[in-house]
């Protein structure tokens, strides 16, 4: 016959042994009992966390013990379920052996797998804003690649802005012309524009002062306008 109280007494002992510093009774009867489990070191020593409770059944190892994450540090929700489940799944191939040693050593792994992926995701998530990144430089040094689409797209808005602008020019144009005369206009209205170059001409616009001093001595000279060397622009010459 199975002595469950020996067998439980003895993994006690080792447990405790194992894990000094992380394991700690909380009751003796039940036997209930907590183990911290923390990751390796992970990006900036960062680390994940996990304090697990036990607690022994009556016909423990020959069932599992109970356990529950009492708490935990830097862990997600998803990864504590995952936890859970692990346990649960150790504990059934486990039945019939002192199993607490192998439960927190599946859970320790479980974390150092967590802690990587953490920083895998990091890692992954810097590089995916450099390549964002790049990419929009790389757009702007380009310029948008031009498509049926929005090219559609881009003229339908060109000749929109360009008849609202049209319509603006229309409009400021008929205010301006309300108070502004045509030439025809202006004639029509003003009956002394017909006259003023009449009027001009009268007051001196056809008369034209000749000074005859010019053409005084004229008489005295002695021109043979037969000559073929004849030029009356020489006369006005100082030459010979």
């Amino acid at each position: 016959m199975t002595d469950y109280g020996e067998e439980q007494r003895n993994e006690l002992e080792a447990i405790e042994s194992i894990y000094p510093d992380s394991f700690t009774v909380l009751s003796e009867e039940p036997t209930s009992f907590t183990i911290t489990v923390t990751s390796d070191a992970g990006e900036n020593d960062e680390t994940v966390e996990v304090t697990l409770k036990f607690t022994y059944v009556e016909k423990y190892p020959d069932e599992p013990p109970l356990w529950e994450i009492f708490s935990q540090e830097n862990l997600e929700d998803s990864d504590a379920d995952d936890i859970l489940m692990l346990l649960k799944q150790q504990a059934e191939e486990n039945l019939g052996m002192v199993m607490i040693f192998t439960l927190v050593t599946a859970v320790q792994e479980k974390l150092n797998e967590i802690i990587d992926q953490i920083k895998s995701r990091r890692e992954e998530e810097k590089l995916r804003k450099e390549m964002e990144a790049e990419e929009a430089e790389k757009c702007a040094f380009q310029g948008t690649v031009v498509t049926i689409e929005n090219f559609l797209s881009w003229k339908a808005k060109f000749e929109q802005e360009m008849s609202e602008l049209k319509k603006k020019c229309q409009k400021e144009d008929d205010q301006l012309g309300k108070g502004k005369l045509t030439g025809k206009q202006l004639f029509e209205r003003d009956h002394n524009l017909d006259t003023s170059d009449i009027q001009f001409l009268e007051d001196g616009g056809n008369s034209v002062e000749v000074d005859e001093s010019l053409f005084q001595d004229m008489d005295d000279l002695d021109l043979d306008e037969d000559d073929p060397d004849f030029n009356p622009l020489d006369l006005g010459s100082d030459e010979d």
